[in-house]
């Protein structure tokens, strides 16, 4: 019989650009490691997978948040589609964290562990991606979801070129997922949070390492902060611009 995979590994507190780059320059080393030929390849699969662990981490935020002021809320993603379901480590102890249907963290995930080679990929790669694929555009008339709510339509607007998970072996997905599931959004200091921006930055220049013509060009922070009170990005990039404007304004509030 397969054995449950137990962590208590607490996230990593992340409370600087450069901590955060670090912690991300440690995953790249894993996906390097899974043959990939070159950052071309592997920051657009990172991509996904970080935008993923923050929606997943970001939704119950909202939801806590709705259930103070008494308003409804409608999460983007369901059981077994959230981070918490298929990504995150699993464990049988009780303290573990659960879901709201009471089920522990990772539930999923070990389900398919449990199942043998290729679940995991089979999972992800014929029922989340075409899931997410489908919150936008219906698959078989190609129209527009009646109803999709404008969080749903951008998920499946960020994911539809991701056709397949390119992670060569379950085991170094499972320890990529395990190194992502460590940036928490609460062990991000406010002040940081838009360090992930940069971190975006970090890896296009990645991207653009050893004469490759993948890198792009972004506002360096000291342009952006020296910028006065109007804002207009019509080609926003990695979003770096208008985050530090963002942070600006609240600090102007």
């Amino acid at each position: 019989m397969t054995r449950a995979k137990k962590t208590d590994k607490a996230p990593k507190a992340i409370a600087s650009t450069q901590s955060l780059s670090s912690f991300v320059k440690n995953i790249c080393d894993v996906m390097r490691r899974s043959n990939y030929a070159s950052a071309l390849q592997y920051v657009p699969e990172l991509t996904w997978i970080l935008f993923l662990r923050i929606l997943g981490a970001k939704e119950p935020r909202e939801h806590e948040k709705a259930e103070v002021v008494g308003a409804g809320y409608s999460p983007a993603l369901r059981s077994p589609y959230r981070w918490r379901d298929w990504a995150a480590p699993y464990s049988d102890k009780p303290n573990h964290p659960r879901t709201p249907e009471g089920k522990p963290f990772g539930w999923k995930r070990q389900q398919l562990f449990a199942a043998g080679d290729g679940e995991l990929f089979n999972f992800i790669n014929k029922i989340l991606l075409p899931h997410l694929h489908s919150l936008d555009v219906d698959p078989r008339t190609n129209l527009p979801i009646p109803g999709a709510t404008p969080k749903q339509r951008i998920i499946g607007r960020i994911v539809t070129a991701v056709e397949r998970v390119r992670v060569d072996s379950e085991t170094n997905l499972r320890d990529i997922l395990d190194k992502v599931h460590e940036i928490s959004v609460d062990h991000i200091d406010n002040t940081h949070f838009f360090t992930l921006s940069q971190v975006y930055e970090d890896l296009l220049l990645k991207m653009g390492e050893k004469n490759s013509d993948g890198g792009q060009f972004f506002t360096p922070r000291e342009v952006i902060r020296a910028m006065g009170q109007t804002v207009y990005d019509r080609c926003c990039g990695t979003g770096g611009f208008l985050a530090i404007a963002y942070e600006h304004i609240g600090r102007g509030q």
